[in-house]
């Protein structure tokens, strides 16, 4: 290095090199040949304060001068430590808050609320769909100021009621918004109805006072009847909602009242916009079969049972308005997991979280108790390992997975799942053939029925099916176990069958076994 800085220029040498010479001296000879041709068209402003920091005699010394890093490049590096300092936060909610304190009443209260089937929550997730078909539905008859009629199905526990609501505020705010007239909203719950009939009481608006004693349903629903067959006499009358919630609680043996109402939709100078609401299926297809024929058969919106990940995003949105942590992450999955497997029913969820929180209170004041009786050893270890309750805490005062085992198996572990899992293979056959012929909104059948959809069952299984007279007989054992109930009849196939067990201890307890898993799904 030496020798090349020594060397003397050669005649070809060009002037900007001559240049250079200069800045090796001050340089102290430590300069190379690249670093001269980086600063040869430095030479003028040697003495301007830029240049200055060009004379670097330590590594920390380029740090902290260095005209190539400047302040902003120093502020970037932390902005992108921070943001990965956050990207957890953004994965897992649950990383962020402190843990609770479960001997706290307020937070205790705090969290039950929460966890409460009768607290609505602030958002409905997981039935964004669903509620856009029926928001839509009700905008275009109002649009259009003509009558429908709308059939909501799903198995229970689906979030068809909340469903409703959420849309009955979003269409009040859509007429708001548009300068349309809001509608008049009437939610009924046939379930508080004392007779069948009373519904179309309910929909005139009166009340049941003594003076109209007199007047009877058959009255009532000619009423409406009349006022929708003629065209009314002021062009403003407000269109109607009306939400029927349980609606099967108005099928009668001449099936009048669901078919009544139903036809209130299909008269000319209605302004009626009816959503009826049940667990069956095809409700509309058994019940209503003239109104298919008339052409007026109800639009049909099934909610489908919450699978796993819906159901985990529920629990995370319902418990996201706590300032901390309740539940291990872990714990929350394990209850997806076995609720979707059963049923999909939030509500069961929502009772087994709650069912958790119980676990963990027993298991705190079982623990309290023993720190009681050993008061002295725990002052030691807080002494000598402060760090050691930091440790423990989170581990008892959030709920665990352990504490969710317990819950679920308190929940859904009951005598009669173990009575189910000791059936011979045959009965339990029946009893998941019972399962599927009941899922479409019966509540009862026939011993004929049932041995056709046990039949079928044993076809799918390869699986060499019994007699009908056997089938009989091994209901009868069923029925003695408390499982199903036997009618009379002189012929065994016309017996009527009816489940007394939930369907979800079936599913729940068969659900180990793959073949009934596959065909219970």
């Amino acid at each position: 290095m030496p020798a090349i800085a020594k060397r003397k220029p050669s005649p070809t040498s060009t002037p900007m090199e001559f240049m250079n010479l200069p800045s090796e001296k001050v340089a102290g000879g430590h300069s190379t040949p690249q670093k001269r041709k980086l600063r040869s068209d430095s030479s003028p402003m040697r003495a301007s304060p830029v240049s200055t920091p060009m004379k670097w005699t330590s590594p920390r010394r380029s740090v902290n001068a260095s005209p190539n890093s400047p302040s902003f490049d120093v502020e970037s590096t932390l902005c992108e430590r921070r943001l990965k300092l956050q990207k957890p936060v953004v994965k897992n909610l649950f990383m962020v808050k402190p843990n609770w304190n479960p001997r706290d009443p307020e937070q205790s209260r705090a969290v039950k609320e929460a966890l409460h089937v009768s607290t609505a929550p602030s958002v409905v997730v997981c039935r964004e769909d669903e509620q856009k078909r029926v928001l839509e539905f009700c905008k275009s008859c109002m649009e259009e100021e003509k009558a429908g009629s709308l059939y909501v199905c799903g198995c229970p526990g689906t979030g068809k009621s909340l469903s409703m609501e959420k849309v009955k505020k979003q269409l009040a705010e859509w007429a708001r918004e548009t300068g349309l007239e809001e509608p008049d909203v009437l939610a009924i719950n046939c379930t508080s109805l004392t007779n069948t009939s009373d519904v179309f009481n309910k929909i005139l608006g009166k009340d049941h006072q003594p003076q109209k004693k007199s007047r009877n349903s058959t009255s009532a629903l000619q009423l409406l009847q009349n006022s929708y067959s003629k065209k009314p006499n002021s062009a403003g009358k407000k269109m109607m909602l009306i939400i029927a919630d349980e609606l099967d609680y108005l099928i009668t043996k001449d099936r009048a009242v669901l078919h009544d109402l139903f036809m209130l939709t299909t008269l000319p100078f209605s302004r009626c916009v009816l959503i009826g609401i049940a667990n069956a299926i095809d409700l509309a297809d058994r019940f209503l079969p003239r109104l298919q024929s008339l052409n007026c058969k109800p639009m049909v919106i099934t909610f489908r049972a919450y699978s796993k990940d819906q159901i985990i995003k529920i629990l995370q949105e319902r418990l996201m308005a706590l300032p901390y942590t309740v539940f291990q992450p872990q714990a929350l999955e394990l209850c997806a997991r076995k609720v979707a497997a059963a049923s999909g029913d939030m509500r069961k969820a929502l009772c087994v979280c709650r069912s958790a929180i119980e676990m963990l209170d027993a298991e705190l004041r079982e623990s309290f108790n023993h720190l009681n009786s050993s008061s002295e050893e725990t002052f030691f270890e807080q002494q000598i390992l402060p760090q050691a309750d930091c440790v423990k805490k989170p581990e008892i005062d959030v709920v665990r997975i352990d504490h969710m085992a317990l819950a679920l198996s308190k929940t859904f572990k009951s005598p009669v799942v173990d009575t189910i899992q000791s059936l011979p293979q045959h009965q339990q056959i029946i009893l998941c053939s019972a399962v599927k012929l009941f899922r479409g909104g019966k509540k009862d059948s026939t011993v004929g029925e049932l041995n056709k959809s046990y039949t079928d069952f044993c076809k799918s299984a390869l699986i060499p099916a019994v007699g009908i007279f056997e089938l009989s007989s091994m209901c009868r054992v069923l029925n003695d176990q408390g499982l199903l109930k036997i009618g009379q009849s002189r012929e065994e196939k016309f017996k009527r069958v009816t489940l007394k067990v939930d369907e979800a201890d079936i599913v729940f307890a068969l659900q180990g076994i793959r073949f009934f898993r596959n065909s219970l799904q």
